[in-house]
């Protein structure tokens, strides 16, 4: 059986913490290199690309949720993606949570074997993403967005100005909002930023929705106009329609690349980005999140 090939992206800041962890990784990944099982490539985060990923058996992003959610729009679906946490929050409570993060340092060892063995817990997770049609008939996709895809002015400081529509039947939206931006966010995602904008504390969703539908807020609207039919806040599996009447506009996923739009330009926004298959080990990443889960 040939070496799988194996890439490796980890943050680097000079932090003597993930030093001390990319050593522990590397050390149990260079022993599978010398029993042939592996063959690895290592790359700092602000260098990789989509191309990097090409033909990988495993990407191992060794961070936080910040680092794992900063490539992932790199990532195909194709490649499996495990998460190790360079600077557990059990070990400190300066470190990152690390959410998406399926292993740590201690853990690597065992759980890289399970994982190259095909013995891990798969998590299929889906991506929002937006398509842009220009005035003059280009269509331009953003990155897909594993957490929040903000559509907003790129003044900050100005309105964010726009028609928005969903829906074809009886119930169907088609309203002109000024607001400070529209917020999406996939149902995992929802505690890196809805929650801070909409009060939706208590709410369960059904497990059967998770993978089809998304969180949808405009930011700051006035509120006379929060109305409780999807135009304020929704949960849905409709695509979303928002034509700017903006002089310039922008989409971030992540919190990460911008892709820039003008007045007149039409982005639709769906659950439709290529899915992220992300490996975990002890359990799946909605038991991290049952307490918002109606099963």
């Amino acid at each position: 059986m040939s070496a799988k090939k194996v890439l490796v992206v980890f943050k680097k800041n000079f932090e003597e913490v993930h030093d001390e962890s990319l050593l522990e990784v590397k050390s149990e990944l260079d022993q599978l290199s010398s029993e042939g099982e592996v063959k690895v490539e290592y790359k700092v985060r602000e260098t990789v690309t989509s191309d990097d990923f090409a033909d990988r058996d495993l990407a191992i992003i060794l961070g936080g949720d910040g680092t794992l959610t900063s490539i992932a729009h790199s990532i195909g679906s194709d490649i499996p993606v495990m998460g190790v946490n360079s600077h557990p929050q059990d070990d400190d409570e300066d470190g990152s949570y690390g959410f998406y993060m399926g292993s740590d340092p201690e853990s690597f060892g065992k759980d890289v074997r399970v994982a190259l063995n095909g013995e891990a817990i798969v998590n299929i997770l889906p991506r929002l993403q937006a398509e842009i049609i220009t005035t003059s008939g280009k269509k331009i996709l953003s990155d897909p967005a594993l957490n929040d895809l903000i559509i907003a002015n790129t003044h900050q400081y100005q309105p964010s100005r726009y028609r928005l529509e969903r829906g074809s039947d009886s119930d169907a939206i088609d309203v002109i909002q000024r607001s400070s931006g529209c917020l999406f966010s996939t149902f995992l995602g929802q505690g890196a930023w809805f929650r801070h904008v909409v009060d939706i504390e208590g709410t369960r969703f059904p497990a059967d929705e998770l993978g089809s539908r998304y969180l949808f807020a405009a930011r700051d609207l006035p509120r006379s106009e929060r109305l409780d039919d999807g135009s304020y806040w929704e949960w849905t599996g409709e695509p979303t329609v928002i034509t700017s009447d903006m002089h310039r506009g922008y989409i971030v996923g992540d919190g990460w690349d911008e892709t820039h739009f003008t007045r007149g330009a039409k982005v639709t926004v769906a659950l439709n980005g290529p899915e992220l298959t992300l490996l975990t080990f002890r359990r799946t990443i909605h038991d991290g999140v049952a307490h918002w889960i109606d099963y």
